[in-house]
C-alpha cells in the first residue's frame, strides 16, 4: 500500500500547483482587461483628434486604421470598413510620391518622416497636410507598419497665398506710386520748357502774315509742342498731380453728351452700345476727367477689335460691401456710381493684365501708341478717390469698371457757354514766376495784351515791389510752388495790405498749396502750363470782371 504521508504531500503539491494556474489564469484575464481598456482609451483618444490617424500594413498597404477625424477629411464614411482600402486610394499621386521621393525609405532608414503631403478627397478636394510617418519594425527589422499623423494646413496655405498677394499687390502699389511721382516732377518741368516754346511760336505768328513763308514752320512747331503738351497732361493725370475743377454731375449726361464722338472716334465698323442705369445717383468730378477716360478706353477697345465688333458703356449705382472689398484690394465699403466699358475684342492674358496700367507700356506696335492711355485712365480714378476692376480673357474681350463715390447733392447744370473772348485790358498785373524763361514770356505776353506788368523772379522782390509801387495793383498772378515762399502764402500777404487784389494761380502740376489733393476750391482762378496767348488773356480777363 502506498505511504499515505506521501499521497497527502502529493495532493497538496497538485492542489498548489492547481491554485497557482488558478491564480495565473486571473491575473492574466485581468492584464488582458487591462489591454483591451488601455487600447480603447488609445483609440478613443485618436477618434478625438482634430487631425488624420491612420494605420496601414507595410507589406501589402492595406489600411487597418483611420480615426474619425481622418475618415471625414479624405471622405471615408463613418461605418465603412477601412481595411478593405489600400493606402494608393487616400492619394494615388502622392503614394507614387511617397516612394520617389524617398519619404518611405526615409522613415524606413530613420524611423520617421516630417514634411508636406496631400490627401485626396473622394469628393475630388487635394488636402495638404503636414505629416509625421512612423515606421513600426519587428524584432527582426522588417518593418511591419505604417503609422501617420497627418494635419490639415489648407487654412495656413491659403493664409501664405494671400500673404503673397498682398505683398505682391503692396510692391506694384509702390512701383506705380513711385513712377508716378517720377513722371509727375520729368511732366512738370516739361510743361516749362514746352510753354516757353508754345508762347514764343504764338508771339511769332502774331507778328506774321498769313503768307509768310516762316508761317508754315511755325505752325508745325506749335502743332509738335501742343501734342507733347497733351502727353504731359496724360502723365500728370497718371501721377494724380492733374489739377482739376470738379462739378456735381449726372453721369449719364455726361456720357450721353459724348456719344457722338465717341462713335466717330471708334469708326462705322463697331457698334457702340449705351446703356443708362436708371436713378443714378450724382457724382463729383471735373466733366473733362470723363471725356479722358472714356475717350481712352474706347481707343483701346477699338484697338483691340480686329474687325467688326461691339463696344458697350454701361451705367448703374453700386454699394461696395465689406465682403465684396475683402476679395478687392483697394476697395472701401460705401456708395458708388459704376461706369462700365466693355468690348469683344481680343482680351488680355494675366501677364498683360499685371502691366496694364504703367506708364509707356504697350502691347501695340511701334509708334501705333503711347501706352500713357490707360495709365491716364488710372490716375485720374485713384485722384477721384475711386476704384478700377478689369477683367479679360483671351479672344473673350475685356471689361473695365469704374467706381466713383457716390456725391449727396443736386447735379450741376453743364455750362453752354463758350470759353470767354480774349479781350485785352489796361489793369495793373504783378507777376511771380521763378522760371525766367517763362517769367519772360508772361510778362510779353500780358504787355501786348495792354496790361502793364511787375515782373517779379521771387516771393520776396514781390513783396518789395508791390510796397514800393505807387499805384493799383489789380491782380497777382502767380506760380503755386515757388521757393522762399508758395502762391497761396504770397497771396495771403499781399491780400494784408489789399483785400480787394484778385488773385490768378499758374501751375504745371497740381496746386496741393491751394487745394486738397489737386482739386482747386470754388471760385479760384487757376490756369493750368503751358498756355497760349489767347488762353492767357482770356482767363486775366475773366478774374480782373469777376465781382
Amino acid at each position: 500500500m502506498p505511504d499515505p504521508s506521501t499521497t497527502d504531500q502529493q495532493l497538496i503539491a497538485e492542489n498548489a500547483l492547481l491554485k497557482q494556474k488558478v491564480l495565473d489564469l486571473e491575473h492574466s484575464d485581468i492584464e488582458r482587461r487591462q489591454a483591451e481598456e488601455s487600447l480603447a482609451r488609445l483609440m478613443a483618444m485618436f477618434d478625438a483628434t482634430p487631425g488624420f490617424v491612420g494605420y496601414a500594413d507595410a507589406r501589402d498597404s492595406h489600411i487597418l486604421y483611420i480615426n474619425s477625424a481622418g475618415r471625414k477629411m479624405v471622405g471615408v464614411r463613418a461605418q465603412e470598413d477601412v481595411t478593405q482600402l489600400k493606402i494608393a486610394e487616400l492619394h494615388p499621386q502622392w503614394a507614387n510620391k511617397l516612394l520617389l521621393d524617398k519619404i518611405i525609405p526615409t522613415a524606413i532608414r530613420d524611423g520617421t518622416w516630417v514634411g508636406e503631403c496631400a490627401f485626396l478627397n473622394r469628393d475630388g478636394r487635394e488636402i495638404p497636410v503636414l505629416m509625421t510617418l512612423l515606421a513600426h519594425k519587428s524584432p527582426r527589422g522588417e518593418v511591419e507598419r505604417f503609422s501617420t499623423v497627418s494635419i490639415d494646413v489648407t487654412e495656413r496655405k491659403r493664409a501664405e497665398g494671400e500673404k503673397a498677394r498682398l505683398e505682391a499687390q503692396l510692391r506694384q502699389a509702390q512701383k506705380m506710386e513711385s513712377v508716378g511721382r517720377l513722371a509727375g516732377g520729368v511732366a512738370h518741368d516739361f510743361n516749362n520748357m514746352l510753354g516757353v516754346i508754345l508762347g514764343h511760336a504764338d508771339l511769332a505768328m502774331e507778328q506774321l502774315g498769313s503768307a509768310h513763308p516762316v508761317r508754315a514752320d511755325l505752325t508745325e512747331i506749335q502743332a509738335a509742342a501742343t501734342r507733347s503738351a497733351g502727353l504731359t497732361r496724360q502723365l500728370l493725370a497718371f501721377a494724380r498731380k492733374q489739377t482739376i475743377a470738379p462739378k456735381v454731375l449726372d453721369l449719364n449726361e455726361t456720357v450721353g453728351g459724348m456719344l457722338t464722338m465717341l462713335r466717330r472716334l471708334i469708326g462705322e465698323d463697331i457698334d457702340l452700345a449705351w446703356h443708362p442705369g436708371a436713378n443714378l445717383w450724382p457724382v463729383k468730378v471735373d466733366p473733362s476727367q470723363i471725356d479722358q477716360i472714356l475717350t481712352n478706353l474706347c481707343i483701346n477697345a477699338r484697338d483691340a477689335i480686329a474687325d467688326v465688333g461691339k463696344v458697350t458703356i454701361e451705367t448703374g449705382n453700386a454699394t461696395l460691401d465689406e465682403d465684396y472689398c475683402a476679395h478687392h484690394a483697394g476697395f472701401v465699403p460705401g456708395a458708388y456710381v459704376r461706369l462700365v466699358a466693355s468690348d469683344d475684342g481680343c482680351g488680355m492674358d494675366k501677364d498683360t493684365q499685371a502691366h496694364l496700367f504703367e506708364p509707356f507700356f504697350t502691347t501695340k506696335e511701334m509708334g501705333k501708341g503711347s501706352g500713357l492711355g490707360l495709365a491716364t485712365v488710372y490716375g485720374i480714378v485713384k485722384q477721384n478717390q475711386g476704384f478700377i476692376n478689369v477683367y479679360s480673357e483671351p479672344g473673350q474681350g475685356t471689361t473695365f469698371s469704374i467706381y466713383l463715390p457716390r456725391h449727396v447733392g443736386k447735379a450741376e447744370q453743364a455750362r453752354t457757354d463758350g470759353a470767354a473772348a480774349a479781350v485785352r485790358g489796361h489793369e495793373t498785373i504783378l507777376l511771380v514766376e521763378d522760371e525766367p524763361a517763362i517769367l519772360k514770356l508772361a510778362t510779353t505776353m500780358l504787355e501786348r495784351q495792354g496790361y502793364a506788368v511787375l515782373a517779379a523772379s521771387t516771393p520776396g522782390e514781390a513783396i518789395r515791389l508791390a510796397r514800393k509801387y505807387g499805384g493799383a495793383i489789380h491782380l497777382l498772378m502767380t506760380d503755386v510752388i515757388m521757393p522762399e515762399m508758395n502762391g497761396r502764402d504770397l497771396a495771403k500777404n499781399l491780400l494784408n495790405g489789399d483785400p480787394h487784389l484778385k488773385r490768378l494761380f499758374m501751375s504745371g502740376h497740381a496746386a496741393d498749396v491751394i487745394a486738397d489733393r489737386g482739386v482747386l476750391d470754388a471760385g479760384v482762378s487757376f490756369i493750368q502750363k503751358p498756355f497760349s496767348v489767347k488762353e492767357l488773356a482770356a482767363k486775366v480777363r475773366e478774374t480782373l470782371d469777376r465781382q
